[in-house]
């Protein structure tokens, strides 16, 4: 049995002590949050004992892992103090806004036992995998051509946008690891962003809506359309096209049944409405794979390498937007 400390008792938070209420090998053993009254609730309700000060968990040497889902300011205090009290990390995306604030990270952890995971939880998506499994497998000959689109059901609160670090470092950073996940290194990123949805996101110097082209070292092509807003739901499809076909990954509901009449036919309902819906299985997955990883002693995937990776294409998309050009991408 794992026990488990828990960074941050907000919503992503919740999700994480979900999963470690469910899987059979993990215990919730102390949930940290700086606002009292949101520690006591989720403590009460997943089990572990509540705390506003986070040395209660990093000096715990019954706890050998923790779980960062804090704000993104926090994350690189909270990695580091982790890796040196010996505890495995699972950190949610990004580890950071600032590049160099990562990688001063990394020079200090890097020559510690390390068992570091960064929340890109859409990997462990059953869906998604099967599609690189069978791409792997040669189904559709080489990748020649990927297609992610990611939607949001609507544009999250002016508090939140203000700190998010910009589309890109928020939400797109996950599709930056899908196109990564698929294709392997990118080489090259392309931006056209807009403000088409909430004025409040442009006055807080971000956008809404963006189309992306990244370019793969094989050469292969990667176009990634987000957008704030989607009247029917959380919108999440992939698609990879090759020289043997092509597979694709359409959005879920929560039933197959369909209605027919004379409004319509094959009404549908609607799809699984955020990610705490959409991806639910993903995020127990994820945990599962961390966990076996600690048991094995292996390293987990993804890494901090691969954090650090989709933090580097994001800062090429913003570059890329504000030149107009295409940025290749140094690694």
């Amino acid at each position: 049995m794992l026990r488990f400390g828990l960074f941050g008792a907000g919503r992503i938070g919740r999700v994480h002590a979900a999963s470690l209420a469910a899987h059979p090998q993990t215990e919730l053993a102390v949930v940290h949050d700086p606002v009292e009254a949101a520690a006591l609730e989720v403590a009460a309700q997943y089990g572990g004992r509540p705390t506003q000060d986070a040395a209660v968990i990093l000096g715990d040497p019954g706890i050998d892992a923790v779980i960062i889902a804090s704000p993104t300011g926090t994350h690189v205090d909270l990695l580091t103090a982790s890796v040196r009290a010996g505890k495995a990390v699972l950190c949610e995306k990004p580890i950071d806004l600032d590049l160099a604030r990562v990688d001063a990270c990394w020079e200090d952890i890097k020559d510690l036992d390390t068992t570091v995971m960064v929340g890109f939880n859409r990997r462990f998506d059953p869906t998604f995998n099967e599609m690189r499994d069978r791409i792997g497998a040669g189904e559709i000959g080489k990748l020649e051509q990927l297609i992610i689109i990611s939607r949001d059901p609507g544009p999250a609160p002016a508090a939140y946008i203000a700190s998010s670090g910009g589309l890109f470092r928020d939400m797109t950073i996950h599709d930056f690891d899908m196109a990564r996940f698929f294709l392997g290194d990118v080489v090259e990123v392309q931006a056209a962003g807009a403000n088409l949805i909430e004025p409040y996101i442009a006055e807080a110097g971000d956008i809404d809506s963006a189309v992306l082209m990244l370019r793969g070292a094989g050469g292969e092509l990667c176009q990634i359309v987000n957008s704030r807003r989607c009247s029917f739901g959380y919108d999440q499809r992939l698609e990879a096209f090759g020289a043997g076909g092509m597979l694709t990954a359409g959005n879920q509901v929560a039933t197959s049944v369909r209605r027919y009449g004379a409004a319509g036919t094959e009404t549908a309902s609607p799809y699984l409405n955020f990610f705490l819906d959409r991806y639910t299985p993903a995020y127990r997955a994820e945990l599962d794979h961390l966990v076996t990883c600690v048991e094995q002693g292996q390293a987990p995937s993804p890494g901090f390498a691969d954090g650090r990776a989709a933090l580097l294409l994001a800062d090429a998309a913003n570059e890329s937007m504000k030149t107009g050009q295409v940025v290749r991408v140094a690694g």
